[in-house]
């Protein structure tokens, strides 16, 4: 129950119509304006300076003006119908998110690592968006992209060629490092660290048709002056990591890569000079965002912040 002294409760409307009369500086403006009759606006008004207890407004021979206290509420009204427009666009967008769906591209070495704990949080979260996901080659993510399959999706790119097409909005998830994989049998399996200086008479295990992860080691080994010796080429790196096992070679792998470890490979560090490789959330420029797809954005990038350093 309301006391005397406590504040008076103003009516959002009246508020309104005193914020638009006061803008327009005419009753009658603001009526048409607002889909109201002149005499509806003015009866609002009054009420208004009811509750208010002074006057509002004072009439001149062209329109009015606010009187100091007039100015006063005026200022606060605007506040409060700004925030109110900020609690409908909310209640909108939580309303788009009890329907619809979301198609998501993605790469094979985040979809079995990083994404599926995104993809858990999200649909718990959200559970009535339905969920899907790409995953595919770099080539055919951008081309989803761009031809509206996919609603956004997940690339990478390295220092020596960043990423960069006008019509697509990238957004730094994470940073990933790239790590060593040898057999646990290996003269190097019990370091934690080793120079690149010093496998020049390994045979490397890589991936097959031009992969990324060729271009790394390639970088990696003139720089530290060889030429590396390739000794396998691997279909993905869980037979990647299988030829490791055995002795068949070492191999260069971006950390997401070893998510799921095989027992007879050790991970080892390259320090500084191992290349990073940006994992990045790719969105078109032209689109304008469905709230299923601000939602997985807002949750995929809360995620990276939390695990910022276990891909490093």
């Amino acid at each position: 129950m309301l006391h005397d002294d406590e504040a008076h409760l103003f009516d959002v409307r009246r508020l309104a119509v005193l914020l638009e009369v006061v803008e327009q500086g005419s009753i009658t403006a603001a009526a048409d304006l607002m889909m109201y009759s002149p005499s509806a606006v003015s009866q609002q008004l009054r009420k208004l300076e009811q509750e208010v207890g002074q006057p509002l407004l004072t009439r001149r021979s062209r329109g009015v003006v606010p009187t100091e206290a007039g100015q006063v509420l005026a200022g606060h009204a605007r506040q409060i119908l700004r925030q109110m427009k900020a609690a409908q666009s909310d209640l909108d967008q939580i309303a788009g998110l009890k329907r619809g769906a979301l198609t998501v591209g993605t790469f094979p070495t985040l979809a079995g690592s990083f994404l599926p704990i995104v993809i858990r949080a999200f649909k718990k979260r959200y559970p009535a968006i339905s969920l899907s996901l790409r995953s595919a080659r770099f080539d055919e993510l951008v081309a989803d992209l761009q031809s509206g399959v996919t609603g956004l999706c997940l690339l990478w790119d390295y220092p020596w060629n960043r990423f960069h097409d006008d019509s697509i909005r990238i957004t730094e998830v994470f940073q990933e490092g790239t790590v060593l994989l040898v057999a646990a049998s290996h003269p190097l399996a019990d370091k934690e660290q080793v120079a690149m200086e010093d496998l020049r008479n390994e045979s490397w295990i890589v991936r097959a048709e031009a992969h990324p992860v060729v271009e790394v080691l390639q970088r990696s080994a003139h720089d530290a002056g060889f030429e590396p010796t390739i000794g396998f080429l691997a279909n993905d790196y869980q037979e990647a990591q299988a030829m490791v096992s055995v002795g068949m070679g070492v191999a260069l792998v971006p950390k997401t890569a070893v998510a799921l470890q095989h027992p007879d490979v050790r991970v080892l560090s390259l320090g500084e000079s191992a290349p990073l490789r940006r994992v990045l959330l790719a969105q078109r420029q032209d689109k304008v965002y469905a709230p299923a797809e601000v939602a997985f954005q807002t949750t995929l990038l809360e995620i990276a912040r939390e695990r910022a350093g276990d891909y490093l």
